[in-house]
């Protein structure tokens, strides 16, 4: 089959709500979470996540800037067979308001009541390097 190329992974990247982002704890296991991906941006290498400083994930990318993302798709969803994507990328802490803006949704006032203004915000970015894929009996990899 086919190899898939980033183009078309964003286009089903965007068709799943969530990822679970890992992270390495200082014990060094690996500490994962669910994170609330946007599919109105495309995908094109770089996620981004919105989290609060004082969470533990902040203080173990703080430590630790490897980290990974796994999305899974469900069968039918996408148009075809379920769907599995692992990465491994570097996180970035980022505190500036203005990139904030560009990345807010509407969606986010549920979890972060002052917007962008919310006390102790910070938006992950995680910059893929690598990324696999199964889609059904097409698997692949993707280096950045």
């Amino acid at each position: 089959m086919a190899k898939m190329t980033l183009g078309e992974l964003s286009k089903k990247m965007a068709l799943i709500d969530f990822a679970m982002l890992s992270t390495r704890t200082k014990e060094g296991a690996v500490s994962s979470r669910p994170m609330s991906s946007n599919g109105e941006v495309e995908f094109t290498g770089d996620s981004f996540f919105f989290t609060d400083e004082s969470s533990r994930m902040v203080a173990e990318m703080t430590a630790d800037e490897n980290v990974g993302l796994t999305f899974t798709g469900a069968a039918g969803i996408l148009g075809g067979p379920p769907m599995f994507i692992a990465m491994e990328g570097e996180g970035e802490l980022i505190r500036d308001k203005a990139q904030f803006a560009q990345r807010w949704t509407k969606g986010l006032d549920h979890w972060f009541k002052q917007g962008v203004d919310t006390p102790g915000l910070v938006l992950i970015k995680v910059q893929a390097q690598r990324i696999h894929y199964w889609n059904g009996a097409d698997e692949g990899e993707i280096a950045l």
